[in-house]
């Protein structure tokens, strides 16, 4: 059933026509032109990410022979999804906590709340270091260092012999003779002994790290990128598909997040994200982003901008590399968000679905 179902999906991404026009902002879909411009930004301002070619038995006539897909490998995961579950119980243990002065009120009062309240350790760590014995104060009145204790449990019966003690002259002559006989060579160690010896590095204290190769491609029915997983355990083994699913989020694993058939490959299977709500999902932030950056273009024209970190976010650059330039009395239209940030964008709505997996490796806006 799977396999039909996967010759059907090639049949209808075969068969649907390529987006000619941006509708970005409308409707969240970007044309391959767009993707491979999107890309080629992603890759300039973040070197992690790559183009490849694929297997060119594979190669989407709309794209660039060399600019198929693009991939970052060795993306760290540190830990399960289900270690980041926050349930009702959770909630419910919240309490508050004040440090301040209890009859100081508005801003005067410090108070924080303490989430994960009814949620206990294991084993003792840094955060639950367990119960700790009482140390004595030395400055105290009955503190001597133990030396009363010790006192009265010692007798005379335990003396020792007067006669039992060794003469320190005696031992220092026996020790300038042992020091004058010449030395015998030690035995050469065997085989069995070295190997005895060699002390094992202990791996307590290392933590496993599985890493993913993080692929993006053009879908072109879903005129979106699409996300591709292919994860590994300490060890560089491939992971197994119940191993990738601990590392997605319990109401994407199964659901939106499938093993299926890597587009530009014959034979690689790997986890995907289907990219069915990629466009509803897109707009919504491209909306609210865009926002963003036409309030910071406006203030740009009106006395030059407050931050200028973000200034190559929206900077329109002409050919000769310089800022274009309206002409005197010409009211400039308003640019907002450019298409090339999308897949920046896209990395950060794809981190919500893998959160333990880093493939939002840019920088925050």
């Amino acid at each position: 059933m799977h396999a039909i179902q996967q010759q059907y999906w090639a049949v209808r991404d075969y068969l649907s026509p390529v987006l000619k026009e941006s509708k970005f902002k409308e409707h969240g879909r970007i044309t391959p032109e767009e993707f491979v411009a999107a890309g080629d930004f992603l890759a300039y301002k973040f070197p992690v990410w790559s183009w490849e070619a694929g297997d060119p038995s594979k190669a989407r006539d709309y794209l660039p022979a060399d600019k198929q897909y693009m991939v970052t490998r060795g993306v760290p995961c540190l830990r399960r999804a289900t270690s980041l579950a926050y349930t009702d119980a959770d909630e419910d243990a919240e309490r508050l906590l004040s440090f301040g002065d209890s009859s100081a009120a508005g801003i005067d009062a410090d108070e924080w709340v303490e989430t994960h309240a009814g949620r206990h350790a294991d084993t003792d760590s840094a955060a639950n270091p367990g119960i700790i014995d009482d140390i004595p104060d030395l400055d105290g009145p009955h503190y001597d260092g133990g030396v009363s204790a010790a006192a009265a449990n010692l007798s005379l019966a335990d003396a020792p012999d007067l006669d039992d003690i060794p003469d320190m002259e005696e031992e220092l002559e026996d020790g300038d003779d042992a020091a004058a006989a010449p030395a015998k060579a030690p035995p050469p160690p065997s085989k069995t002994d070295d190997a005895a010896t060699v002390a094992e590095p202990s791996n307590a204290n290392l933590l496993s790290v599985r890493t993913y190769d993080v692929m993006i491609t053009y879908d072109k029915y879903y005129q979106t990128p699409r996300i591709w997983l292919l994860g590994y355990d300490e060890n560089g083994t491939p992971l197994v598909p119940d191993q990738i699913f601990q590392d997605v989020t319990a109401e994407h694993a199964f659901k939106t997040v499938t093993i299926e058939a890597f587009p530009h490959s014959a034979s690689l299977q790997a986890a995907s994200v289907h990219p069915c709500k990629h466009a509803s999902v897109m707009r919504k932030l491209i909306e609210r982003m865009n926002a963003g950056v036409v309030e910071e273009q406006k203030a740009q024209r009106k006395g030059g901008p407050k931050d200028s970190k973000k200034k190559w976010l929206f900077r329109r650059a002409s050919g000769s590399g310089k800022d274009d330039k309206a002409a005197a009395g010409e009211e400039e239209e308003i640019e907002g968000m450019r298409v090339d940030f999308y897949l920046v964008v896209f990395l950060k709505f794809i981190a919500s679905i893998v959160p333990t997996i880093e493939v939002d490796s840019t920088t925050a806006f």
